[in-house]
């Protein structure tokens, strides 16, 4: 299973956002130069996030992003489908297979596929940012402020 780049960014801002106090906010500038990505691609990944209620945003001077809930409420599996956009692993109608309809293969990925997010639902965004990834990612927001 290979993530797509929107989710991977989704799952690093989710990841980032979990160093801030609890009512404390980051931009998507900061956010972006702490992981040296496009600012454009981020953008539209927050603004999803954002949409799914995962992202509180405060508009204006003094303004930016956080987390919504607690850690422990973003389970991995839901975020992933809801970023990946879509669960099959293959599509069987584009391109046309002449298989299809008397194949095995596609259920047998579909299955595979649903293990794979049946795994990740069993972990939090709290368990993604145990130790040690919670601390880098404190030193990371701490060298940023410094530079």
């Amino acid at each position: 299973m290979q993530l797509t780049r929107f989710s991977d960014l989704g799952l690093r801002v989710l990841m980032d956002l979990s160093a801030l106090a609890p009512d404390a906010v980051t931009t998507i500038a900061e956010v972006t130069e702490r992981f040296q990505v496009p600012h454009n691609h981020l953008s539209k990944v927050v603004q999803f996030m954002g949409q799914q209620g995962w992202l509180h945003t405060v508009r204006g001077k003094g303004g930016g992003i956080r987390l919504a809930w607690p850690l422990a409420h973003y389970r991995l599996g839901q975020v992933v489908r809801a970023l990946e956009r879509t669960t099959e692993v293959i599509d069987c109608a584009e391109p046309p297979c002449v298989l299809r309809g008397r194949c095995a293969l596609k259920g047998l990925l579909d299955e595979a596929n649903e293990a794979f997010y049946d795994a990740l639902d069993r972990h939090t965004l709290a368990d993604a940012v145990a130790s040690p990834t919670g601390e880098a990612i404190v030193r990371l927001h701490r060298r940023a402020r410094s530079a």
